[in-house]
């Protein structure tokens, strides 16, 4: 009887410890309670006397015990650090069962396709009072020819020359076609398909964007442009 009376306090003592290595730190009020009860059961097995000093030491070494080994919460979250995989998570944040804020979701981004757009080119001069163009012309041209290729062959490509007011209606008319065509012709040489261009014309004089009274307005109005659709 005195072995069963000596093992079974070390038994319970164990129980209770063991049960509260479980825990986490926080929870050092509950372990003390349990100690409390079970080591008022222990005292009062060798003698009632012994019950409150059992009580007493229980819950001090449950609860010493519970916030030694217990398991931490480090950030708040709920869950503990042992298993939390996601430490230093911010207060207030809610978080998953391995204690990480869920995945934001995905932003999709449209991507918007401009439909029509304008290259004007203005710094193509051309020989004088001719279509043909210069050294310079060509030179200019080569970077817009890489550019329009990257389009073709889903883009389509319309090309109108454009004068300025010096010299009749119907000289111009037929200059801006001409130099219309001249541009048209190079950048076809350049590798963009001519099966891209869906029109080629001549504007003349009449869609002026400055004013022909001054050399600034007429040189801006002598331009060609190319409006690609997608």
């Amino acid at each position: 009887m005195s072995i069963v009376r000596t093992a079974l306090p070390l038994v319970l003592l164990t129980s209770v410890l063991t049960g509260c290595a479980g825990l986490q730190k926080t929870d050092w009020p509950k372990c003390a309670a349990v100690g409390g009860v079970g080591g008022a059961a222990l005292g009062a097995i060798e003698s009632s006397s012994w019950a409150g000093w059992g009580a007493l030491l229980g819950g001090g070494l449950a609860a010493g015990y519970c916030w030694a080994h217990g398991d931490g919460d480090e950030d708040g979250d709920g869950v503990p650090d042992s298993r939390d995989k996601c430490p230093g998570t911010p207060r207030g944040v809610q978080v998953d069962a391995d204690g990480c804020p869920p995945p934001a979701p995905a932003v999709v981004e449209e991507v918007v396709v401009q439909k029509e757009e304008v290259i004007v080119i203005r710094d193509v001069h051309f020989e004088f009072d001719s279509a043909r163009l210069t050294a310079s012309d060509k030179q200019r041209l080569n970077t817009i020819a890489t550019r329009l290729k990257q389009e073709a062959p889903s883009a389509r490509l319309s090309v109108s020359g454009h004068t300025d007011s010096v010299g009749s209606d119907s000289y111009n008319q037929k200059l801006s076609e001409r130099r219309a065509h001249s541009v048209t012709d190079y950048l076809v040489e350049e590798g963009v398909p001519r099966s891209s261009f869906i029109s080629v014309i001549g504007a003349g004089e009449t869609q002026p964007v400055a004013d022909n009274a001054t050399a600034e307005g007429r040189a801006m109005n002598r331009r060609t442009e190319i409006k690609i659709q997608r």
